[in-house]
């Protein structure tokens, strides 16, 4: 357990709160059939998913985890273009949030643990997501995969809510399902929560040394309210 006194968690956002590749699997197979590329399904996308929507589409035009570098910056330039336009589309219908989540935010609020949520999906994607899920008034900062230069493992939006909220980093928690999630953690000094669930391209969680590993975001109430 967590000996220090949490004031505020960071929350990943998509394989953490809420799955939402059946949507992004559309708009990326929408998006490279588009562009006369081969067809990807929603296990590959489960795959490709984590690294924010330039990456992912790379890999879904490449076929592969490991991005084609013989295809042009246009081409992705492209097919990004593509790829938002669709999966603005889907109104986000084919998303839901994983068990447990809505009672377990409710929780942490109740309780007074200040929430934010930083992603590295695109800023302009998150509001009505959250939205639409119930769950936007949870959270006091709302950080997208473009809001600053550098998107997880990179430490800056960690760093950047410690010094607003003016925390100590034994007072803040990384809640997340990708090895990204654990390493921004880590580099901003910061205790991270690793949920098994999720999209960590099909490795598990535990690898990348989270300071707590868990399959239901409820056991975060175990360790976060331990000593509330």
């Amino acid at each position: 357990m967590f000996q220090q006194d949490i004031q505020l968690i960071a929350f990943d956002l998509d394989g953490t709160l809420l799955d939402s590749v059946p949507d992004l699997a559309v708009a990326a197979d929408q998006a490279v059939q588009a562009l006369g590329f081969p067809s990807v399904s929603e296990l590959q996308v489960r795959d490709y998913v984590g690294n924010g929507a330039d990456i992912l589409i790379g890999r879904a035009l490449s076929q592969s985890l490991t991005i084609d570098p013989s295809l042009s910056d246009e081409l992705r330039r492209k097919a990004r273009e593509l790829f938002d336009d669709f999966y603005q589309q889907t109104g986000h219908r084919l998303s839901h949030l994983y068990p447990t989540v809505k009672e377990t935010l409710q929780e942490l609020h109740r309780a007074g643990i200040k929430m934010a949520l930083v992603t590295n999906k695109p800023s302009k994607f998150v509001p009505d997501v959250l939205v639409q899920h119930g769950i936007a008034d949870y959270f006091v900062d709302v950080i997208g995969g473009d809001t600053f230069a550098e998107r997880k493992p990179n430490p800056i939006a960690l760093n950047w809510l410690l010094e607003k909220h003016q925390l100590d980093a034994s007072q803040m928690l990384m809640v997340g399902d990708s090895k990204n999630d654990i390493l921004a953690a880590k580099n901003a000094g910061c205790a991270s929560f690793g949920l098994t669930y999720g999209y960590n391209h099909g490795e598990p969680i535990a690898n990348s040394n989270p300071d707590y590993v868990a399959d239901s975001l409820a056991q975060l109430l175990d360790v976060v309210l331990v000593s509330a």
